[in-house]
């Protein structure tokens, strides 16, 4: 590491925000740092269905590219978006405190409490296959429209009703961190429309060898958000699904109150069939219980479901 910790960003408003805030939380320390962009494939094709990008890490290889060229010393993902196998070379050097995981309904008329109170055959916004797969197992009367752009523009895209929309769904996270958590109709609650694995979270990826940025980066670490993270991750990385793939985890309160429980869920695309299988978290091998939900997914016929 330089004298100026170099950090890479995507140019979206919620990236840079999300960088800020890490720049600002590492100035707190005493550790310099000074942003830089990198654009990614996922940017350049901001108008395609993110289905219809092939591969995997399409908003991460080329900010993961610089940081293995050494032209940035971190990177700073929205955690949801980095792929589970990291390349050769680079790992996960911290994960700060996790914002709200949950789902937001964000919709162009006010009183809307939840997704079940949308009217028939109305058009919802979306372009992830895991809420495209929820919605329609839980409301296949409605229409389901292909939404991309920066999170702003599908905002204003709803509140509008271009092309005829009603509402979208987004992460809760992202719209509290770009100040527009004022548009949320409804907070959806996790069990209901489970959110990906890793939402909420950032991920601050670094050289696997470079110990002094690790050690800068070191104070930003938040165990509990760490091991809950990793957790989620385990299960994607069990199942084979990518970023994209309709799978989705959320940790919650074990029923005795005491420790977290993993849940996990595969829903078919078409809505048809849902499975949802869960597992308590043993603190010092949080990975585990991804590995037994996915095991208990998968014996449900998980993997039917994702080869579809």
């Amino acid at each position: 590491m330089s004298g100026v910790l170099k950090l890479g960003t995507r140019g979206s408003r919620l990236a840079l925000r999300q960088a800020e805030w890490v720049q600002a939380a590492l100035a707190r320390q005493g550790v310099a740092a000074e942003l830089v962009v990198v654009k990614t494939r996922g940017d350049a094709e901001v108008d395609r269905p993110l289905r219809e990008l092939a591969g995997k890490g399409f908003f991460t290889k080329e900010i993961e590219d610089e940081l293995l060229g050494g032209r940035i010393d971190a990177a700073v993902h929205s955690l949801k978006d980095l792929p589970t196998r990291l390349p050769d070379g680079l790992a996960l050097g911290a994960v700060p405190a996790r914002a709200d995981p949950a789902e937001a309904l964000v919709t162009r008329e006010p009183g809307v409490a939840c997704l079940a109170a949308l009217p028939a055959g109305v058009k919802v916004g979306t372009s992830s296959l895991r809420r495209v797969a929820q919605i329609r197992y839980l409301r296949p009367d409605l229409e389901i429209v292909a939404l991309r752009g920066n999170v702003p523009t599908r905002v204003q895209k709803v509140a509008e009703g271009r092309d005829g929309l009603a509402a979208a769904l987004l992460a809760a996270a992202g719209l509290e961190r770009l100040e527009l958590g004022g548009r949320i109709a409804a907070r959806l609650a996790p069990l209901v429309v489970m959110p990906a694995p890793g939402q909420g979270a950032l991920g601050l990826e670094v050289r696997s060898d470079d110990r002094p940025t690790r050690a800068a980066l070191a104070p930003l670490e938040d165990a509990e958000s760490a091991r809950h993270v990793a957790a989620e991750r385990s299960l994607l990385a069990a199942l084979g699904g990518g970023c994209q793939a309709p799978v989705a985890a959320y940790v919650g309160n074990r029923d005795s109150g005491l420790g977290a429980r993993l849940f996990g869920r595969v829903t078919a695309v078409d809505g048809s069939v849902q499975i949802t299988a869960s597992a308590d978290i043993d603190d010092a091998d949080p990975a585990a219980a991804g590995v037994a939900v996915a095991g208990l997914l998968a014996a449900q016929g998980a993997s039917r479901l994702l080869a579809r």
